[in-house]
């Protein structure tokens, strides 16, 4: 099936393909049963997430081998297949491997009869788009690359696609689409400016070119354009939020935890790896654009009052903190400072995965309260926690990872994300010195901005009063979808208790792409975390939960010993109020008020005012992107007016199309010199 450079040392890669295989087979099978939903359910998915497992345990076994090279005969004559397992495509299938046997084990429970595309097809495309990613990450050549990225696409286009009947959800993956293949036209160019006129597409070749600054940066700012379509990056962020609510609740959960990575990992491939050539103004640039993308990202998310697109505006934000470490990163390697380079780039990588398992479980938990309540609006939800605790206390883990709060694995990204923004006093760039820890001032608002959204999506989905009668019938989660929730919490608590553990994964990875690493501190101070030296900073994690423990035992002790057996329940002060009922309580739209006051600029805001003489007279505030307004809107007319001038040569007379052509030929006789 497949010939190897290095024939004793191809186990990792081999067992890969396996994986890929048997998604592939689990696809086909499920065209097979295509409305039996229980095998699918039951059976096909549970497979599948076996699968995801053993590709996290050959990835890890992978990170510290050395890279493999294969060539499978497949694809196009004098166009095979070239495939390359290194450390950081083996730390992008634990990313993969990891989040997806969670997702597809809450799947397995997630999907009902009469939901748009039946269960098989969902199968197939779902195990397709696993088997794609997994390949695109071992891809070794651009032809490859471009073929599983693709077939990423197109899978993940009719995916978003499932409930196609509401005109919405078609409208959201068009969009999708169009700005997935707008992305991959600079993909497309880029990589036809790595292989520099050569005719050789293949990554290895790419390595090997020197391009000048020129056309090096024509070749980076290709890629940021072309992989931030798909990241979500500014300005290209405007099918996130639409194609996530529109998705099914675990591929929004794959969406946001596995492909936008993906697209992070073609800006990593590219930057530091096919390209020799690295200069100051690349890193500034991504830290520009990254910051930009988690300020706009993190402010639309404080505002939202739908769950699912609070959750993808909270994803642009995510995306923009992770583009801001790695252009820090690209920063210190231009000036040739590769331990600073190793940190700000392991704060990049670790924020990867543990936005990958977070936000997973995040929209996975959004998906149970969606199916159990019927709602997917905020200002309809309320007291959930009393009738879905077993939803409830794992979205509490979620929520905490995601406002960047100890023990938990988001914690850790965006404290050791600080500590490389505010080593830069070696920078010889004096301005640079005092522009880089203003960037780590706007992080810090960024994270405050993050804790305020959780607070608010936990806040009033779970707590209070039920404000629809209906809520209280809601039903917790199955057995399936307990079982992949638990999943994801293990692998946000191991994140955040085992932070040592994860960075000396991680280095081989900073020791590719920077030629330094972190693995040598680590190991030199034991349990304490130290990014760079312990007189600057350091972070004991075990500490750090033994006494929150500690400090809740001795409470619950004192409070027993002195307290058990004297308390006395009586109603809450209600401010005078004898009856409270859930419109007492605050509301998702006022709880972002603030928010929306203080940076009003960022928004579109179109109020509705009521009418003397409206049935039910209602006051309404509409906030929107103004980008799309600005920039989407007026592009769509423009390429509407050009269509319709170039549809005027359409006359559909074999006459006129002659004289085109012998037009054409006159021209080109006149313009073209031998």
């Amino acid at each position: 099936m497949s010939s190897f450079t290095h024939p004793a040392a191809w186990v990792h890669l081999d067992w890969v393909l396996v994986v890929v295989l048997g998604w592939l087979l689990i696809g086909v099978l499920g065209v097979a049963a295509l409305r039996r939903l229980r095998l699918v359910a039951i059976v096909l998915f549970p497979l599948g997430a076996l699968l995801s497992v053993l590709l996290m345990a050959v990835a890890l076994s992978a990170a510290f081998a050395s890279p493999e090279v294969a060539v499978l005969p497949l694809g196009l004559p004098q166009l095979p297949f070239h495939l390359r397992l290194d450390s950081l495509s083996a730390f992008f299938l634990l990313l993969i491997g990891g989040v997806s046997a969670g997702v597809s084990t809450f799947a397995a429970g997630y999907f009902r009869r009469g939901e748009g595309t039946p269960p098989g097809l969902i199968c197939l495309e779902y195990h397709v788009f696993l088997a794609s990613i997994a390949l695109l990450v071992m891809a070794d050549d651009a032809y490859v690359f471009m073929v599983m990225w693709e077939t990423m696409a197109f899978a993940s286009f009719f995916l978003v696609l499932a409930n196609h009947r509401i005109a919405e959800i078609r409208q959201a993956g068009y969009l999708y689409m169009l700005v997935a293949h707008v992305g991959a036209l600079g993909i497309l160019l880029c990589f036809g400016l790595l292989q520099a006129n050569t005719g050789d597409y293949t990554f290895a070749n790419m390595r090997q070119q020197h391009l000048t600054p020129f056309w090096g940066s024509v070749a980076f700012v290709l890629a940021v354009f072309g992989f931030g379509a798909k990241a979500g990056l500014l300005p290209l962020h405007a099918w996130l939020p639409e194609a996530h609510p529109a998705a099914p609740s675990p591929f929004s959960a794959l969406m946001s935890g596995v492909m936008l990575k993906i697209a992070l990992y073609g800006i990593l491939r590219v930057s530091f790896d096919l390209l020799q050539t690295r200069i100051w103004w690349w890193g500034v640039l991504l830290m520009a654009i990254g910051l930009a993308t988690a300020l706009f990202g993190v402010v639309f998310s404080t505002v939202q009052v739908e769950m699912k697109r609070l959750l993808a505006y909270s994803s642009i934000e995510n995306i923009g903190l992770m583009c801001a470490g790695m252009g820090l990163s690209l920063l210190f390697s231009s000036y040739d400072m590769p331990a600073l380079s190793a940190l700000a780039l392991t704060a990049a990588l670790y924020h990867m995965i543990s936005h990958a398992f977070f936000k997973s479980l995040l929209f996975c938990s959004t998906g149970a309260v969606m199916h159990a309540t019927g709602e997917r609006s905020l200002g309809k939800l309320g007291g959930l926690i009393r009738y879905m605790p077993w939803v409830a206390w794992p979205t509490l883990v979620g929520v905490l990872a995601c406002a960047g709060l100890p023990p938990f694995g988001g914690f850790v990204a965006e404290w050791l994300l600080l500590q490389s923004f505010l080593f830069t006093t070696g920078l010889p760039s004096p301005s640079l010195d005092m522009l880089v820890p203003v960037m780590a001032a706007l992080i810090a608002l960024i994270a405050a901005l993050s804790g305020f959204t959780m607070v608010k999506y936990f806040g009033v989905v779970f707590l209070g009063q039920p404000r629809e009668e209906k809520l209280s019938q809601a039903h917790d989660a199955g057995p399936w979808e307990r079982i992949g929730m638990l999943w994801l919490v293990t692998g946000c608590i191991l994140l955040g208790l085992l932070p040592n553990q994860m960075m000396t994964l991680i280095d081989p990875v900073t020791r590719l792409l920077v030629q330094g690493g972190l693995a040598q501190t680590v190991a030199e101070n034991g349990w304490l975390l130290v990014p760079v030296h312990i007189d600057r900073a350091s972070y004991a994690p075990t500490i750090f939960l033994l006494g929150v423990l500690l400090s809740f035992g001795l409470t619950f002790l004192l409070v027993r010993k002195l307290y058990h057996g004297r308390l006395r329940r009586v109603p809450p002060w209600d401010c005078g109020h004898p009856w409270q009922t859930a419109r007492m309580q605050d509301t998702a739209e006022g709880f972002g008020h603030p928010i929306r006051r203080i940076f009003s600029p960022f928004f579109r805001i179109t109020k509705h005012l009521p009418s003397a003489f409206d049935a039910e007279p209602s006051y309404r505030v509409t906030v929107e992107d103004p980008l799309w307004h600005l920039l989407y809107l007026p592009l769509a007319r423009g390429v509407e007016r050009v269509s319709k001038i170039v549809g005027l040569l359409q006359r559909g007379r074999i006459a006129v199309y002659l004289m085109y052509s012998f037009a054409t030929l006159i021209v080109v006789l006149l313009v073209v010199k031998r």
